[in-house]
């Protein structure tokens, strides 16, 4: 939740860097003193949005999130609203304009057509990997580790929001959901698309009272729709979907109770994990510092029978993972990775995505 929420207020523009404090409040005494008014700044518009989204859902109203987005979009659009998250000038990302504005009738509609580029490339790779296994599996463990800790914590937060996750704590029909993750991450991978795995945002269609694989299959259907329409969806303000994530946010937080504050051998590992995902931008580097937390403690507490078979090998290879021997560790940055330049890129633009 912690995690959604920082990524969605970095968008709304109410967040921002500092290189003195990490992060700091946006400079809201310069909004509406420039080029764009008051009334025009994306971070004003979402805060409006979001405490509208908050009451709709309050009231019992369905869609409420799709209201919000939709109407600060289109005021957006009306009032040709400040985007701060696109302004690269400002220290925004600028992936994208950074004025809002709706798209032309002729941009509605269109075919994007597929990743010609990247499509089938992985098989062309083999030859590489062949010049540097060593350093392909290095890459290959990272990232199997990633996906793995997010896919889990993805799906028992989103579990356990839908109430399918028992009283052993355990999540129900989770082999076919770990099995349907990795075929979306194998098929993705060999079309060329960015990484397809399981979304928290699913918080979201929970809260809404989806619970089954009809929801699922009705959200694969509808974006279908982004290639023939991604004219529309890249049109929508940045700040306007922004504010979904803070809300999806909240939602997730309500697990936080559900442990035991007062078992500080449990609180604090849990605490670590959960800090740890927003500031170091990562559910998996929560989920892995987690686990060496909560070992450590039990070890040194001289509990080594409530250390089970998996949590100790998880222990031992993450630590390998993080800090694992010389200048072999996993988790170096991919600059030291002596693999073929085509795996360096591939290895940016995954961590970086």
């Amino acid at each position: 939740g912690m995690f959604l929420a920082i990524i969605g207020l970095r968008e709304m523009g109410w967040i921002q860097d500092d290189g003195a404090t990490l992060v700091n409040l946006a400079t809201t005494e310069s909004w509406g003193a420039g080029e764009y008014a008051l009334y025009q700044h994306g971070a004003v518009i979402s805060m409006v949005a979001l405490i509208a989204i908050t009451v709709m859902m309050a009231r019992g109203i369905k869609g409420a999130i799709i209201y919000g987005i939709l109407g600060a979009s289109l005021y957006g659009w009306a009032v040709g609203a400040y985007d701060p998250y696109n302004d690269f000038m400002a220290g925004g990302a600028g992936w994208g304009s950074a004025t809002a504005s709706a798209p032309a009738s002729g941009d509605i509609f269109g075919w994007v057509g597929l990743p010609e580029e990247s499509m089938g490339a992985a098989f062309g790779a083999f030859s590489d990997i062949a010049d540097d296994m060593a350093g392909f599996l290095l890459v290959m463990i990272a990232f199997l580790f990633v996906d793995i800790f997010d896919t889990a914590g993805t799906l028992y937060s989103v579990g356990r929001a839908a109430g399918y996750v028992d009283d052993n704590d355990e999540l129900q029909n989770s082999d076919e959901a770990f099995i349907s993750d990795a075929a979306a991450t194998l098929v993705g991978a060999m079309t060329g698309t960015s990484t397809t795995t399981t979304y928290i945002e699913s918080a979201a269609g929970v809260e809404e009272g989806g619970k089954t694989g009809l929801v699922a299959l009705t959200c694969g259907v509808l974006f279908l729709s982004g290639l023939f329409l991604s004219g529309l969806f890249q049109a929508i303000p940045t700040y306007a979907a922004a504010c979904a994530l803070v809300i999806v946010g909240s939602l997730m937080m309500r697990q936080a109770a559900d442990i035991d504050w007062s078992d500080l051998e449990v609180a604090i590992p849990a605490f670590i994990t959960m800090i740890l995902m927003p500031f170091a931008y990562s559910i998996a580097a929560g989920i892995a510092w987690g686990i060496i937390a909560y070992v450590l403690v039990k070890l040194v507490a001289g509990k080594y029978q409530e250390i089970n078979g998996v949590m100790a090998t998880l222990f031992v290879l993450m630590c390998m993972f993080y800090l694992g021997p010389g200048d072999e560790t996993t988790s170096v940055s991919y600059t030291h990775l002596r693999a073929h330049e085509t795996l360096r890129y591939l290895v940016c633009r995954l961590l970086l995505e």
